[in-house]
């Protein structure tokens, strides 16, 4: 990551963002479980609704186009990584505003 700053620059600058989330997690000790039980909910929806269009997107397609290609098995796929990757995403927004 070259930013035009000399290492040390961005060693201090690393240090100070690193402080900076510590003391906000500190400030918002007061997520209760609650809090927790719905970030888990939207991890298991952000994987759940792209795997199921991707199952009746596969169906619809196997109807559709018969082959030696199972698209209801591919779109499978597409959906469980699109959705995980999702879930990664709202995991890592999480993770940095803490």
């Amino acid at each position: 990551m070259s930013d035009g700053l000399p290492e040390d620059e961005r060693f201090r600058h690393a240090i100070v963002r690193k402080e900076n989330r510590k003391l906000r997690a500190r400030s918002q000790r007061n997520r209760g479980p609650w809090f927790w039980l719905g970030m888990f909910g939207l991890v298991g929806w952000s994987i759940a609704i792209p795997t199921l269009l991707g199952i009746f997107a596969g169906v619809w397609l196997d109807r559709r186009f018969e082959g030696r290609v199972s698209w209801t098995l591919t779109m499978l796929l597409i959906g469980v990584v699109l959705g995980c990757w999702t879930a990664w995403y709202w995991v890592d927004r999480e993770s940095q505003q803490r």
